[in-house]
């Protein structure tokens, strides 16, 4: 049977899923204030699914409670549950939750931005219309971000890898978005929104954090000079057809060197350490492209020097050879 904190994440999963599929949805009119709503709601069940499991599951730590007033008119020292005018107990609200796992470090705050933009949203939708192009792009990237966000939480709190929830970052359902935002009008709702929202997209966000106000999204469409021409991908095989990457996008898809390699290693694992069986390990694994190669420091000198680069994806490699550190604030439910 499953605890309270985990019934409840399963719904916060299906709530974002949801809302996915909705803004992914071509010519659904009313597509951002329906991700937004939906959300929301995600994010509210996830908070409370990572409240209770820091309580030990105990529902009652999620309830509202407040005072009565007694015969003499004065108020009650006694504090009584909150209840709604169906009899239910009310319970904390997103805003409460939020605050309370920011102020204990449990909640990174750019998630938490990221989800007040999408309140603002939510509760303005009914009053203006978001119709403008640049509106919408601006849109497009809290909502990415929010589903990296939400799947990152998932991992962070409740080890449970992300390939779980496929919480696709819409593509698709952004063709029509313009490149240039310039010379768009925007009226004066849209104007307000817009600059509440640059002023929690802060410049000094820190790029190595997996947790993003908005997301940036760029689509580039190449057209092929071959009808027949072939998809690509990384393999070993020794016949398949080469693609060649410029050094910049070498860069891109492996960011670490052995220092930062080892410093995240140091970080993440309990039972690490800088000896022979990590360097053995190590150099396995950079022979596999998917998680490591040689790159010649001085670019098409084949007689410079020579520096191993990593992506980050080589963790999930180690993960099976280490132990994962326990993660602060980790419940037990």
């Amino acid at each position: 049977m499953k605890s309270r904190s985990k019934e409840i994440l399963d719904r916060a999963r299906a709530a974002m899923v949801a809302a996915i599929e909705i803004y992914n949805k071509p010519g659904f009119p009313y597509r951002t204030e329906s991700f937004a709503i939906l959300a929301i709601n995600g994010w509210e069940l996830l908070l409370k699914a990572k409240w209770l499991a820091d309580k030990r599951n105990q529902a009652s730590s999620l309830y509202v409670y407040e005072t009565r007033e007694n015969a003499d008119g004065r108020k009650s020292k006694k504090k009584y549950v909150k209840r709604t005018d169906a009899g239910n107990p009310f319970t904390h609200s997103l805003r409460y939750l939020a605050k309370k796992l920011v102020e204990d470090k449990k909640l990174d705050s750019r998630a938490w931005d990221n989800i007040k933009i999408l309140l603002e949203l939510r509760d303005s939708a009914v009053h203006f219309y978001n119709q403008s192009p640049a509106f919408r792009v601006r849109l497009q990237e809290v909502g990415a971000a929010c589903a990296k966000n939400f799947a990152t939480a998932v991992h962070h709190w409740f080890d449970r890898e992300l390939s779980e929830f496929e919480l696709h970052l819409m593509p698709l359902a952004f063709l029509d978005l313009p490149t240039n935002m310039d010379g768009f009008l925007l009226n004066a709702e849209e104007k307000n929104f817009l600059s509440f929202l640059e002023t929690l997209d802060k410049s000094q966000t820190d790029p190595e954090s997996p947790y993003s106000v908005t997301v940036n999204i760029e689509l580039k469409f190449t057209r092929s000079k071959a009808k027949d021409a072939l998809a690509a991908q990384i393999t070993d095989d020794p016949n398949a057809p080469a693609v060649r990457l410029t050094e910049e996008q070498i860069r891109e898809k492996y960011p670490w060197d052995y220092q930062k390699l080892t410093a995240e290693c140091t970080k993440r694992y309990s039972d690490f350490k800088q000896d022979k069986r990590y360097h053995t390990i190590r150099k396995g694994l950079l022979g596999d492209p998917r998680f490591g190669a040689i790159r010649f420091l001085g670019p098409g000198n084949p007689k410079s020097a020579k520096k191993p680069f990593f992506n980050p994806n080589i963790l999930n490699e180690l993960d099976k050879h280490y132990t994962k550190k326990p993660r602060p604030g980790r419940g037990n439910g």
